[in-house]
């Protein structure tokens, strides 16, 4: 199969690292014009200068900026009025105990992972359903349907995700213009590598293995029995973004290595 994007321009928020830069890549190699979004104007930077070094010929911006906040994403589509391509991969996550959690921290997790998509949808699906042409991801999780009981804050923002890419294909039905939701399980992110750096160093085995184990113990489920790649999860993104996944839209596509126990 070959993804042909000549002539479209991809938004990917938090696209500086993990699953959001490995679909910026994707996207970039696919021929897209991609606008790479991260805080810091150093953070974007960077990654538009490693994505020139791995994709030949990209086509490249950056806009740098907090899209956790209405003005962020007043911002960004001032700088951007017509993107074709919306993945909204921006997100926090962290394990904490319910009744520890603060109404802010439940206020900026809505900010973070539900509202920015929100807002960018708002904002630019109708200039995708008026050209008969876009696409609107959202990187949920599957915590969205198998909600961690150390993390019900995060899982109800994914959640809430897949109802606003479900509710939002119906909205443009009919437009030439697919939403949907990308759901990953454990993925061998930056910021997981971080975390299981130590312990790795500290056996004397690779990341890969130490991430294999954490699988298993947090998710028994798994029937890869490992983590994913982040370019594994893009993949899935950069297909839903293609002209061939026209006639998937309103749909919730796992990249969880079966962590989800069911059929469907």
């Amino acid at each position: 199969m070959q993804i042909d994007l000549s002539g479209k321009t991809a938004v990917v928020t938090a696209s500086t690292a993990g699953i959001g830069y490995a679909s910026a890549r994707g996207l970039a190699a696919a021929g897209a014009q991609v606008v790479v979004n991260g805080r810091s104007q150093h953070a974007v930077d960077q990654a538009i200068a490693k994505l020139e070094r791995e994709v030949s010929g990209a086509r490249l911006s950056g806009w740098a900026g907090d899209l956790a906040t209405a003005e962020g994403c007043a911002a960004i589509v001032e700088a951007v009025p017509a993107p074709d391509i919306l993945v909204n991969n921006l997100g926090v996550y962290g394990p904490q105990d319910f009744f520890e959690v603060e109404d802010a921290e439940w206020q900026r997790f809505l900010e973070t992972n539900l509202l920015s998509g929100v807002r960018l949808s708002r904002a630019w699906l109708p200039g995708m359903v008026e050209r008969g042409w876009g696409r609107v991801l959202f990187v949920s999780s599957e915590s969205g349907r198998n909600i961690p009981a150390d993390m019900i804050h995060y899982g109800v923002t994914k959640t809430a995700q897949l109802a606003l890419s479900r509710g939002l294909a119906k909205r443009v039905a009919g437009s030439g213009v697919t939403v949907n939701a990308v759901l990953p399980g454990p993925t061998l992110t930056e910021g997981v590598a971080e975390m299981l750096a130590d312990q790795a160093s500290e056996q004397g085995r690779s990341l890969d293995e130490v991430a294999a184990d954490f699988v298993l113990s947090e998710r028994p489920s798994s029937i890869i029995r490992r983590a994913a790649t982040p370019e594994e999860v893009a993949n899935m993104i950069v297909y839903l973004c293609s002209p061939q996944a026209s006639a998937t839209t309103g749909a919730a596509l796992r990249v969880d290595g079966g962590v989800v126990d069911d059929i469907v």
